[in-house]
């Protein structure tokens, strides 16, 4: 889905608001007065609350495939990209708090099976590029055996999830890129064998 310049910014601060007040404390009503627009300028360019809601995270699924790939294209070894992988998620939230909603779908679940099946894409994109990655580890033998890849899988997402979630608990207070390279290196000491 291309969107418009205008349509990014009313993403961002549908983001913004999902982020502070979740999805009860969003209405067109408040999304409007955040962006000093008019309820109807917001319709020209959406038409509802869960269009946006979907278009939030339908973005965030694309940009991320996109990044990810672009990450597992550079020739370096499992160990480095997973490194790599990692650090570009850290990065892209760190300059984009407002796409951590999308992280943890607070309340976003009950607003339509639309959005549960863009929720699920957003999971489907990160396992798409971390479980082949942790499979090729362990058959050159980067990374342990010792758990399956599936299961190394939900762990090391489970992780990062959990990183992130306390950065938003902390009202983003603290350096996420740096917080997420100790969290990395302590995943890569249980799962790396060299």
């Amino acid at each position: 889905m291309k969107m418009s310049d205008k349509q990014l910014e009313i993403i961002k601060a549908t983001g913004n608001i999902l982020t502070s007040s979740g999805v009860s404390g969003l209405t067109i009503k408040k999304l409007a007065v955040a962006m000093q627009f008019s309820e109807s300028a917001i319709y020209r360019h959406f038409e509802s609350k869960e269009e946006i809601i979907y278009a939030l995270l339908d973005f965030l699924a694309t940009n991320m495939d996109e990044r990810l790939t672009a990450s597992r294209s550079i020739k370096e070894n499992q160990k480095e990209q997973f490194v790599l992988l990692f650090q570009n998620q850290y990065s892209f939230f760190k300059q984009n708090p407002h796409f951590v909603v999308a992280v943890f779908s607070d309340g976003l679940m009950e607003e339509s099976q639309r959005i549960n099946e863009m929720i699920y894409k957003i999971m489907s994109v990160k396992i798409k590029h971390l479980k082949p990655l942790l499979i090729e580890g362990q058959q050159s033998g980067v990374f342990t055996n010792a758990i399956s890849a599936d299961d190394l899988t939900h762990i090391v997402m489970g992780t990062f999830r959990l990183q992130i979630y306390k950065w938003r608990m902390a009202e983003f207070q603290f350096d996420i890129e740096i917080e997420g390279n100790k969290m990395i290196q302590a995943m890569l000491t249980l799962i790396h064998l060299k």
